[in-house]
């Protein structure tokens, strides 16, 4: 009896495990949660769609990156549907309105985007991991590498959302005592499509670099318009990795040339369980090169159907499928996978700094540099019941 009730039954009569998730599939970050869900779903087929005994079942929510929407889905979720496990969002905003839902009633949430430092941190859960990154973990590596490899006179731009305060605040966390100077901020709104204003002010700053987050199609205006206001010659652009992701890649084009980025993934990285990642991503999505949130998706859907066959799908037994998701290490895309025990966030195998080349087949980010090791500072975090 302690794999569940539905023992008693035969194999075929267990309920499925509900899986939910509030992810953007329109507006400006869609292609994000279409590559999230791609490697779920590329997981999941690889099980057959069933893992110890029981039928997976994705019930898949658009919360249109609106905080309120994403907050009445994540309800519907739970209280409706009576998901076993929930996973997103992609908007930090999305992700701190979700939080109380998520703890009160005691639902796993696996975040597979949003980055906001407070979920590991003082918002932390004991029912909320996170397969992605905290927004601190791509920057703060990048401000020491910036001071010392680029320039020490830098402008900050990201939009004005908590993943972009965040992420600025982290990079001028390891920045500025290693020399460097901040000579501005600015924070475009999300959906941006003019930046020539931005553009006008970085020209002006007397900067000799620029530090940016974006993301989706704000990453792909901010590129080209950067190269065609014609600063990329003279002011370096460097960045969170999301800037020149695979997902934008082909639409910036040549105009992502050179720029500078740190994440934790990059198609290029040389090990087994990415190559075959690759090579079975491009296979069934025609072509489709992956992504870090396509790797995010990938590590999520990993952690699940490894902790289900852990507790031999035992999804009602919410301290033990926790207790067991803690432990959970495998070999990931990104490298060997394992959560914090402390913050409950991914421990980064590394972060590669990573600069858009020519490759065969097109523009990629090729690592230059890396550092290992990268876990999110929290410390103070319980994990409350």
């Amino acid at each position: 009896a302690a794999a569940g009730p539905w023992v008693r039954t035969s194999r075929a009569q267990a309920p499925p495990v509900k899986i939910g998730l509030v992810l953007p599939y329109t507006g400006v970050y869609a292609v994000l949660g279409e590559s999230i869900t791609q490697a779920m779903e590329l997981v999941f087929e690889r099980e057959h769609w069933m893992v110890a005994g029981r039928k997976i079942e994705m019930i898949k929510e658009d919360d249109e990156m609106k905080p309120p929407v994403g907050i009445r889905k994540t309800e519907k979720l739970i209280d409706s549907d009576r998901v076993d496990i929930l996973t997103g969002p992609v908007h930090s905003g999305i992700l701190m309105g979700m939080r109380d839902k998520v703890h009160n009633s005691k639902t796993i949430l696996i975040v597979s985007n949003a980055g906001a430092d407070a979920i590991s941190r003082g918002r932390c859960s004991k029912w909320i991991f996170r397969a992605s990154f905290s927004n601190w973990q791509p920057c703060h590596p990048m401000g020491d590498w910036v001071a010392k490899h680029v320039a020490k006179e830098v402008f900050l731009t990201a939009p004005n959302y908590q993943a972009g305060k965040d992420m600025m605040n982290a990079f001028k966390e390891a920045f500025v005592p290693a020399g460097g100077k901040v000579v501005a901020e600015d924070y475009p709104k999300l959906g941006e499509t003019d930046y020539a204003p931005y553009l006008t002010k970085i020209r002006q700053s007397g900067a000799k670099a620029v530090f940016a987050f974006f993301s989706g199609t704000d990453a792909v205006n901010f590129v080209k318009q950067y190269d065609q206001f014609g600063l990329k010659g003279s002011i370096k652009l460097t960045g969170a990795g999301f800037l020149t992701e695979p997902d934008v890649l082909p639409a910036q084009g040549k105009s992502a040339l050179g720029i500078v980025t740190g994440h934790f993934y990059t198609p290029q990285l040389d090990n087994p369980t990415n190559k075959k990642f690759v090579a079975d991503f491009k296979a069934k999505f025609k072509g489709k090169t992956p992504d870090g949130f396509a790797c995010q998706g990938y590590d999520t859907a990993e952690a699940i159907v490894r902790a289900l066959k852990a507790v031999n799908g035992n999804t009602q037994d919410k301290e033990k499928l926790v207790a067991t998701l803690e432990k959970v290490e495998f070999d990931s895309p990104r490298g060997r996978f394992r959560f914090d025990p402390k913050t409950h966030n991914v421990i980064q195998p590394f972060i590669y700094i990573r600069e858009v080349r020519e490759v065969a087949g097109g523009l990629d980010n090729v690592p230059i540099d890396k550092v290992a090791d990268v876990r999110d500072p929290g410390t103070g975090c319980t994990l409350p019941a």
